[in-house]
């Protein structure tokens, strides 16, 4: 079928000029991975090592609580690290995908679990483009990002699933029927879903990590600050429980006295070195 006139195709629109970034790879901007009907093409920055092997993927989705953020921006408290995040996961030997999706104010959930899931089948359908390997892709969030990971890692109805290896999911919200803030009509969840969760139980059920979890899901690494007052520990607690219920490999860290965005963490580098180490244990062939 021909694109119409005005409109692009991601699959084959051409992928932007390369240029160098951090110490030993590539940056794409602002590369169209979707053009959801009625809205502005979605855009994902390619952070790529400079050799042409194959490399592991990294699907980075940014948080902000489903209404800010960035696919600019790793985790906001260390945007002074040089080299940065993501350089460093280049460094470290995987291709990173970091993507914007659309926010609450607009559009309403699925529209944010659409997106996650059409950058996934872009990655599968573009490995050879991108000099990726698309069997050996791990799904990192952080915060909003967190959970639509998360969601993206449990949906076993996907063929695209089959190339997740492994779920970083760093204090996602996995309950949302279970937050503080569920009666709130101004909370950032009631945004995501139009409506309070109490009063939307099936929508908060679906939008929940922990409501679809199952025995075939992709090992997670959990990790999550003991005062965390914006996502209680309790909801990665909660998801952790029901993935080993489910037999299913998870890592569970607790770092004390750590706020959201891993404010006040006493040892920030420790915590990225885990969740690294993780990803190449999940795609170590």
């Amino acid at each position: 079928m021909t694109t119409p006139p005005g409109m692009i195709d991601p699959l084959t629109e051409p992928l932007p000029a390369p240029e160098p970034a951090g110490t030993s790879g590539r940056l794409l901007r602002a590369a169209p991975y979707a053009a959801p009907s009625g809205f502005r093409p979605l855009l994902a920055d390619l952070h790529l090592p400079a050799t042409r092997e194959p490399a592991p993927v990294v699907l980075f989705v940014h948080g902000g609580g489903w209404r800010l953020g960035s696919r600019t921006l790793f985790c906001p408290t260390w945007s002074d690290w040089l080299p940065g995040a993501f350089d460093r996961l280049v460094d470290a030997g995987f291709a990173v995908i970091s993507v914007d999706y659309r926010l609450s104010a607009e559009a309403v959930f699925p529209a944010q679990f659409e997106d996650v899931s059409a950058a996934l089948h872009w990655i599968r359908a573009r490995a050879a483009d991108l000099g990726v390997d698309a069997e050996r892709i791990v799904l990192w969030g952080e915060s909003a990002g967190g959970h639509l990971a998360a969601l993206l890692g449990l949906d076993a109805s996907r063929a695209d699933a089959r190339g997740v290896v492994g779920v970083v999911d760093w204090y996602g919200p996995a309950d949302l029927d279970a937050l503080p803030s569920r009666d709130d009509p101004d909370s950032r969840e009631a945004l995501l879903l139009g409506a309070p969760a109490t009063h939307a139980s099936q929508l908060a059920s679906a939008a929940s990590p922990v409501a679809r979890v199952h025995s075939d899901a992709p090992p997670f690494h959990l990790a999550h600050g003991t005062a965390d007052e914006s996502v209680p520990p309790s909801q990665s607690e909660l998801l952790a429980n029901a993935l080993r219920e489910a037999g299913v490999p998870v890592d569970l860290h607790l770092i004390p006295g750590a706020g959201h965005m891993w404010r006040g963490a006493e040892n920030g580098e420790a915590i990225f070195a885990r969740a690294v180490e993780f990803a190449r244990r999940c795609t170590s062939r």
